[in-house]
This record gives C-alpha cells, sequence and structure tokens, in this order.
C-alpha cells in the first residue's frame, strides 16, 4: 500500500510539472516572448521559480520525488536525444577554423571562468555550471553538466539565468555592432565569430537573422553550423570535465562549497548523446529527406518537451531566498565571461578565419 502511494506521488509531481511545460510552450508562443527569442525550456524555468515561491508549501511533500524524478531520469533522456539535432556532416561543412575556434573559446571559458570564480570567492559548483552555460550552448549545456557537477538546484538556475540575461544582450547587441562597423569582419568571420561566442542556439539564430534577413550573405546559416559544432562539443567537455572532478574529489575533504568526494562518475548519457549523433548522420545519408525531417522535427519536439520539463522542475526546486544568498557573485563572474568571449572571441575570429 505504501509502495503504491509512493509511485502515486511520483506520478502527481511528474504531472504537475508536465502541466507547467505545456504552459510554457503556449506562453513561449506569444510574439513578444518569440520577439526575446525565449526558448519554452526559458519559460519553463521561470514557471518552475514561480511555482516554487508561492504554492510549493501548499502541495503534497509526496510530490517532492516526481519533480526530482524530472531533473534526474527525464533530464538525462532529453540530453541523449538532443543528438538527433546533430550530424558529423556539419562539422565538416563548416571548415577546421570553426571547429578550432569553437575549442579555443570553449577551453579558454571554462578555465577563465574557473579562475575568475577564485577571484571572486565563489564556490566551485556555481562557477562551474555559470562556465559552462557560457562556454558551450546555454541552458542544455547546463542541464547537461547539472548531472556531472551535482550541484543544488539553485545553482542550476542561477547559471540558467546568466546565459538568458547576457545572451539575450548578444543577440541585440551583436547586429548594432556590425552594421555600424565596430566590429571589424568579414561575412563568414562575423558568422563564425556569432556562432562561437552567443550562448544559445536560439540567440545565434536571432542574431544572425538581424545581421542578414533575407539570407543573402548566409551569416545565420554558417552561424548556427557554428554554434551546433560547439553543441557537439559538450559531450566531450563533460567527459573530461567528469574526470577532473572525479580526481578533485578524491583529494579534498568534503566541505562547504567544495565539490565533495566520491568515487570516479562516469555520464553514460554523454555517450548515448554521441550514438544519437553518429544515428542521425547515418539517416541523413541512408533515409530520404522527406520520410527523415517529419521524423526527426517530432523527435525534436518531443525532445525540447523533456528538457522543458527538466528545466521546470530545476526552477520548482529554487526559491528566490536562494538567489539573495548567492549575491551578485555569480553575475559578476558571468558578466567577466562575456568580455572574453566578446573581446577574446574578436581576435581569435580576426586571426584564424
Amino acid at each position: 500500500m505504501a509502495i503504491s502511494e509512493s509511485k502515486a506521488g511520483i506520478w502527481h509531481g511528474v504531472l504537475l510539472i508536465a502541466l507547467f511545460s505545456f504552459s510554457a510552450f503556449y506562453i513561449s508562443e506569444f510574439q513578444w516572448v518569440k520577439d526575446l527569442s525565449l526558448s519554452p525550456l526559458i519559460v519553463g524555468i521561470a514557471l518552475g521559480m514561480v511555482y516554487a515561491n508561492s504554492l510549493r508549501n501548499h502541495l503534497p511533500e509526496t510530490w517532492v520525488p516526481g519533480i526530482k524524478f524530472c531533473t534526474k531520469q527525464i533530464l538525462r533522456t532529453g540530453i541523449v536525444l538532443y543528438g538527433f539535432r546533430l550530424t558529423f556532416q556539419q562539422v565538416a561543412e563548416i571548415g577546421a577554423s570553426a571547429i578550432l575556434i569553437d575549442s579555443i573559446v570553449i577551453a579558454g571559458t571554462i578555465l577563465l571562468g574557473v579562475l575568475f570564480g577564485r577571484w571572486l570567492k565563489m564556490d566551485e559548483k556555481t562557477t562551474l555550471m555559470v562556465s559552462t552555460g557560457s562556454a558551450i550552448c546555454g541552458a542544455a549545456a547546463v542541464l547537461g553538466a547539472e548531472p556531472v557537477v551535482k550541484c543544488a538546484p539553485h545553482k542550476t538556475a542561477i547559471a540558467v539565468s546568466t546565459v538568458v540575461i547576457f545572451g539575450t544582450l548578444s543577440m541585440f547587441l551583436y547586429p548594432v555592432l556590425y552594421r555600424s562597423g565596430v566590429l571589424d569582419l568579414n561575412t563568414q568571420q562575423m558568422a563564425i565569430y556569432t556562432g562561437s561566442t552567443l550562448h544559445e542556439v536560439a540567440h545565434v539564430v536571432g542574431a544572425g537573422n538581424a545581421m542578414d534577413a533575407d539570407g543573402a550573405l548566409h551569416i545565420a546559416d554558417a552561424a548556427t553550423i557554428t554554434k551546433m559544432i560547439r553543441v557537439m562539443l559538450l559531450a566531450p567537455v563533460l567527459l573530461i570535465m567528469s574526470y577532473v572532478i572525479s580526481i578533485v574529489r578524491r583529494r579534498r575533504q568534503p566541505g562547504e562549497g567544495s565539490l565533495g568526494k566520491s568515487k570516479i562518475a562516469v555520464p553514460w548519457f554523454v555517450f548515448g548523446f554521441l550514438a544519437v549523433i553518429g544515428l542521425n548522420s547515418l539517416l541523413q545519408i541512408y533515409v530520404p529527406s522527406s520520410i527523415l525531417e517529419p521524423c526527426t522535427a517530432s523527435i525534436n519536439s518531443f525532445d525540447t518537451f523533456l528538457l522543458t520539463m527538466a528545466m521546470t522542475a530545476l526552477g520548482a526546486e529554487t526559491s528566490f531566498d536562494k538567489f539573495r544568498q548567492a549575491g551578485a557573485k555569480p553575475f559578476c563572474l558571468a558578466a567577466m565571461i562575456y568580455v572574453w568571449l566578446l573581446v577574446g572571441g574578436y581576435f581569435l575570429c580576426k586571426a584564424l578565419v
């Protein structure tokens, strides 16, 4: 009897998060939300935070395991299925310079983020989450890093918030800097610069279309491919991060703000992510696009819903009190990383493209 009640509580929690996620999809279709390029994932975490700071104390605690289920199992499934958005053919299409710049930007962002975080005396988990989100692909990277870093939900929410703020700023700033001539880059350099430094895929698409509305210069296309290569690098980054964190955990005594001590954790979902990319690459070759595209579009829509559920659940575990406890340091860190992306990315593209 107790077991069945426990399962019922889990399902109630999952259904609650699903309901919020459906609402997030509905709200994301509002025109002003589209104009800001806010995806259902971002709307979902906002709705989850509204719930956490209003209704959370009025609902049964037996529903909490269902919410946590969304932040773990559903999250990992969403990351694996995210591979259907990528192919290895995209890597070959854009060229070696974009791959090199993406790699330098990711490595530099994470390393500088860790150094800046130490200088700001921030806890390492928040530092890693903010740095990873800025380095790779925004909210999706933060979600991917969460099972590896194993941080509290409110720290994940803070990292996502920094991505939203600075990514949205970039989406409007980059076209202005490009048109005004402040960024002295040709079209190919600008495309790679945009794809390798902006936070979310949606931000890249928005900025690319703003710079090249009719598509004649192909800035948006090249920028998006560059960004997707950056997303693809999420897998090796998480594997390396998991290995490094495991070494640190074994050498360090647990303490407040530390990464703790545990066995080496292998993020198996990363291998699923890579396998799905490989499968999608093969399908692109052997399956007619008239059959494949509707199938992958359906899978991607379902995957977006799963990731929205995960984001909503993370938001539901986040109260504003925890944001106040974190203070301004995470946003200062994100601002410092943003300067590196803006300036460092510019000189990399000038030198290597």
